[in-house]
């Protein structure tokens, strides 16, 4: 360190401005090209770094950034729609005994009215389960047909028979029901009270339609992901 000595009586001697310019001129010098010795050289070169040397990144940090990110854990990929509608698909098969070919297009084509109508399609195959059990020849008494027992006479706005439309069809019957149960839910404010229109009981105050639709829709949900867990 001893080129670092610097007698500051120099400067505080000198009788000009220009020669205090000087002695501190030379002091910085010292200074800096020191500093420059006590850095580590780069890899590959002898002394001190060079002026290009402090721009560049720190390659050691740099890998413990990348180390850090690679250590946390990753986010689990979530299901497509394809995968989800195919598991819902054997879940529903498996539970009301219907072959998964037939189960896979009736929830493909609830995927796809909930889709076009903003209604959530575990919603609508909930609705299907209750009404008919997914046997898309149910009827009842009073006229409703198929698997969202669609009452014809009241939803004739929305297919045409003119163009061979029926609602005995189990694509066209889950399309009337999917845009009926949007109507309904809309009219109403609520799902619960969208779901009692549907079913015509919007008088019921302890809303036990609602109540068994919602909770056919969790059974499928909870059913769905220990599927999903197996798989």
């Amino acid at each position: 360190m001893a080129g670092l000595l610097f007698d500051f009586r120099t400067v505080e001697t000198a009788r000009t401005r220009r020669d205090i310019r000087a002695a501190l001129a030379i002091a910085f010098a010292l200074l800096a090209s020191t500093a420059l010795v006590l850095i580590p050289a780069s890899p590959g070169r002898t002394g001190g770094l060079a002026a290009e040397d402090l721009l560049q990144p720190n390659a050691a940090s740099d890998h413990l950034k990348v180390s850090a990110l690679a250590s946390r854990p990753t986010r689990l990929t979530q299901p497509s729609a394809e995968e989800n509608i195919e598991t819902l698909a054997r879940v529903v098969g498996r539970k009301y005994r219907v072959s998964h070919d037939i189960t896979r297009e009736f929830v493909g084509t609830a995927y796809r009215e909930a889709t076009r109508n903003r209604l959530d399609p575990m919603l609508i195959v909930a609705v299907m389960a209750v009404e008919s059990g997914f046997n898309p020849a149910a009827q009842s008494d009073g006229g409703a047909i198929g698997l969202m027992q669609v009452i014809p006479r009241y939803h004739a706005d929305k297919f045409s028979a003119a163009r061979g439309e029926s609602v005995r069809d189990p694509s066209t019957n889950i399309r009337v029901g999917s845009q009926a149960l949007r109507e309904y839910i809309v009219r109403a404010g609520t799902e619960a009270a969208g779901l009692q229109l549907y079913n015509g009981a919007p008088g019921d105050t302890s809303n036990a339609y609602a109540a068994k639709v919602t909770a056919e829709r969790q059974r499928l949900q909870e059913a769905t992901r220990r599927a999903r867990q197996r798989a």
